[in-house]
């Protein structure tokens, strides 16, 4: 009787784009279907052959698609397609929209002063691309009149429409009640990278089997650049 299979790890059941690739000496299949420097398909031959041709040339023979019968491998300087998608990577990081949470916190019967300076902070935050937690304190027999709390919070809302949108709706917190405003923007987009040079492992996969090879990282990861969010320790303004 057959063991039953055991489940694999996440590490194990990592895409190969998340791997090193195999490189020269680390390929170990008998034979590869070989794609030259300048994109050209050789064919199926002996990875000997391959490795000479790739030597001839003072480059490297990478495995781009082991999944494929044979296993894919191209010609290419490895050592500077690294360095270009490193390139790459930092300044995608350099696009990306980095958004903090500021916190001020009001009384239910703030005077008109003070939730002018208030709703100045609260501009100056979401102009800065800030999402803003907005709370309202209540004490002692203030939580019997938690509606006053609502007014002030859907004034300020209503006051920051044209720079922000509501993300969370007021609610009653402990003693608090918190609302948190987003600023109006719209996510970065981005074209996928190019992995080889101008030629995707997916572009290369259909022209070699002639059929589209599936995604070897989430949609997400390949076609957009996510917004990232850093909501650690929210900068406070009390009234």
């Amino acid at each position: 009787m057959r063991p039953a299979p055991t489940r694999r790890n996440d590490e194990e059941t990592t895409s190969i784009d998340e791997q090193q690739r195999r490189i020269n000496a680390e390929i170990k299949v008998p034979r590869v279907r070989l794609v030259d420097a300048d994109a050209t398909q050789v064919g199926i031959v002996p990875l000997a052959q391959a490795l000479r041709r790739a030597r001839e040339q003072d480059l490297d023979l990478v495995e781009v698609a082991a999944q494929a019968d044979p296993p894919v491998c191209r010609i290419m300087d490895w050592g500077k397609h690294r360095y270009e998608q490193e390139q790459k990577d930092k300044d995608a990081r350099k696009r990306q929209n980095r958004i903090t949470v500021k916190e001020i916190k009001m009384r239910p019967k703030i005077s008109g002063n003070d939730y002018g300076t208030k709703a100045g902070h609260v501009r100056r935050f979401l102009e800065e691309g800030s999402k803003v937690r907005a709370s309202i304190m209540f004490r002692g027999r203030e939580m019997a009149h938690t509606e006053l709390g609502l007014v002030l919070l859907q004034r300020l809302a209503e006051d920051m429409g044209e720079l922000a949108t509501v993300e969370a709706e007021p609610k009653v917190d402990g003693r608090n009640m918190v609302m948190v405003l987003a600023p109006h923007k719209s996510r970065a987009r981005v074209a996928p990278t190019s992995t080889l040079g101008g030629t995707t492992d997916d572009d290369l996969l259909t022209g070699l089997l002639g059929t589209p090879a599936a995604p070897e990282a989430p949609d997400d990861v390949i076609d957009s650049i996510e917004v990232e969010t850093t909501e650690g320790d929210a900068e406070q303004v009390e009234a």
